[in-house]
């Protein structure tokens, strides 16, 4: 389940109609003396789009964030999900040959669609396919591999939306597996976090799909033998442009229908800081491409000029003394991951301190907050964690309640 992260409002100005929220985990004081990345936050041309870190799901830029809008191709990457998951459930290579049914054919997909050109007759593995899908976006592979694991499209379909449920999605839909329907529904705030949540479970996607420069097919394997000598193999580049224009770009998608315009949804790393942006509805019109790539280039420019993923050292956390429990003692943890989006100018001496209630008395249950883990660096303190009981504590029997309570007392007394 994709979870929100809890956000304070940095600043909000609008611009040409635009909203624009800048949106951070950090309080007020955290800020104090840094550079103020709404100074120089770019007044995109595109229709919605969403910037995040896709190690901490920190939203450091939105406008029109929840505006639904269809995905176009970007919907492809909840096809090759799918696919993933399917065979990594079920044990299947990748490497895996299959026959490509009459639906996949390119002759039978609609008018205007991108291709990986397959054709009658042919074989390819299940990674041909996924290449089909993230570098020529091909319609055709949309199909094949909704036919791979599935009885048909149409229950592909539903497993798609199921998907997007229980990744917390709730207004993304979909129709179809290729993104050609205008009635396929998506966010950017939404596909932003579903492209964290890929990231994490298919790491792997990004040098093995989503950074190939060039996709060939079909190859003298995936064509009949009396074919094998004129395959009239198609050589097609990825679609996005930024892989080689921008430092660290590694993925993931672009998209294109004339009802919601340019899409794309890309990521990149440099120093250990990977951002995930998600640009839709560049202008449906000749240049609107252009304006896609330019507002992709200026949001990451943007964030990694401003912000960086800091990754405190682990906390020494001692356990908790307990008060008339069955136990003296309890172990503690940190109730969200350490890891936390900041400023680049902030995260020099970092150093955690520990705040714990007192006195700390059973019963207590699992996972009951029992105080608080605070990182500082040399400017003061950046964040809070809660820490968490990690086991259930009853209370102790009368005498053990009754001997704690005297020794609090004097405890106090002597405080």
């Amino acid at each position: 389940m994709i979870k929100f992260p809890t956000l304070a409002i940095l600043r909000y100005r609008a611009k040409k109609s635009a909203h624009l929220c800048f949106l951070c985990l950090f309080f007020t004081p955290f800020m104090a003396g840094a550079l103020d990345p709404a100074l120089d936050a770019p007044d995109i041309g595109s229709r919605a789009a969403v910037v995040l870190d896709a190690l901490t799901g920190t939203v450091l830029y939105a406008k029109n964030g929840d505006e639904e809008i269809p995905p176009a191709s970007l919907t492809k990457l909840m096809t090759i999900h799918l696919v993933l998951r399917e065979a990594a459930a079920r044990g299947i290579s990748l490497e895996e040959v299959r026959e490509l049914p009459r639906e996949s054919w390119a002759v039978n997909q609609p008018p205007r669609s991108s291709l990986m050109f397959i054709g009658p007759g042919q074989r390819a593995s299940i990674r041909d396919l996924l290449l089909g899908l993230a570098v020529p976006s091909g319609n055709d592979a949309a199909v094949a591999a909704a036919l791979l694991f599935f009885p048909s499209v149409e229950e592909f379909i539903r497993e798609m939306n199921r998907e997007a449920l229980l990744l917390g999605l709730t207004k993304t839909r979909f129709t179809e597996p290729s993104g050609i329907s205008e009635y396929n529904i998506t966010t950017a705030r939404e596909f932003a976090l579903f492209c964290r949540e890929y990231l994490r479970m298919h790491p792997e996607t990004l040098a093995e799909l989503h950074s190939v420069r060039e996709f060939a097919y079909p190859k003298p394997t995936n064509v009949g033998e009396s074919f094998r000598d004129r395959p009239n193999t198609i050589i097609q580049r990825n679609h996005n442009a930024l892989l080689d224009r921008v430092e660290g770009v590694d993925g993931l998608k672009t998209g294109y229908i004339d009802e919601a315009g340019y899409h794309i949804a890309l990521t990149a790393e440099r120093r250990g800081t990977r951002f995930i942006a998600v640009i839709l509805g560049a202008p449906a019109a000749y240049g609107g491409d252009r304006i896609r790539n330019t507002d992709g280039e200026s949001l990451l420019t943007w964030a990694f000029t401003h912000y960086k993923t800091l990754r405190p050292p682990s906390p020494v956390i001692p356990p908790a003394r307990v008060w008339k429990g069955k136990e003296n003692s309890l172990e503690l943890y940190p109730a969200e991951v350490l890891e936390c989006t900041a400023l680049v100018d902030q995260g020099e001496g970092l150093h955690w301190e520990i705040e714990l209630q007192d006195p700390v008395i059973a019963p207590i249950a699992a996972g009951a907050p029992l105080g608080e883990l605070i990182l500082y660096d040399k400017t003061g303190e950046l964040r809070r964690i809660p820490l968490a009981a990690a086991s259930e504590i009853e209370q102790g029997g009368f005498f053990k309640r009754l001997w704690d309570t005297i020794r609090l007392f004097f405890r106090g007394l002597f405080a």
